[in-house]
């Protein structure tokens, strides 16, 4: 099997458009700070795991993309619609992250890419009820389609979609996002 692409799904780290759930606490820009340092970890970490990587990107040009982070860099414009439309373009194999969760590493990268060589579908879950990562070997719309993101049911009714049609999915350990003040606590390095 061809090792999947992993699409880091990002915004350009601007004041009030980044991070909003912890506006109130850290202010437009340390929100829009603590994104960038998010953002560059996470581009650190994919660099390591030696997998082919790219960023999706939303809100910027993907030239601003690029001054952060080199041209060598490819930096791809997520398309409209909403953010399962979105996913569901990026063509398999591939692995789907954000970069909100600070406890994903090249280790962990390389054990998704790993889990689809016998797998259709690789998840890493989050605490919050969502998924940090999201892996498929092949196209899965159906797990994208009509999706209430962002709400502690994604994770539960992707498994249950993968269920209704007969597929296992490889479970990588649970994880932590960073998206309220709460979940900023856990993780001092970042304050």
């Amino acid at each position: 099997m061809v090792s999947p692409k992993l699409s880091i799904f990002a915004r350009l780290p601007v004041p009030g458009k980044v991070k909003t759930r912890l506006i109130p606490a850290l202010g437009e820009e340390g929100a829009a700070r603590l994104y960038a340092r998010l953002l560059a970890q996470t581009v650190e970490v994919a660099r390591e795991s030696g997998l082919e990587f790219e960023l999706r990107v939303t809100g910027g040009e993907i030239a601003a993309f690029h001054e952060l982070f080199g041209a060598d860099v490819e930096v791809v414009d997520q398309g409209d619609g909403d953010l399962g439309a979105k996913m569901a373009r990026v063509e398999a194999p591939a692995l789907l992250i954000g970069s909100d969760c600070p406890g994903v590493t090249a280790p962990l990268l390389q054990a998704a890419a790993g889990a689809l060589e016998d797998r259709r579908v690789v998840l890493g879950p989050a605490n919050d009820g969502g998924y940090y990562l999201i892996g498929f070997s092949e196209p899965v719309p159906f797990l994208f389609d009509e999706m209430e993101w962002s709400t502690p049911s994604v994770l539960p009714e992707t498994l249950k979609r993968l269920v209704e049609r007969g597929m296992g999915p490889a479970v990588l350990p649970e994880l932590a996002d960073i998206d309220t003040a709460e979940d900023l606590a856990q993780w001092p390095e970042f304050e």
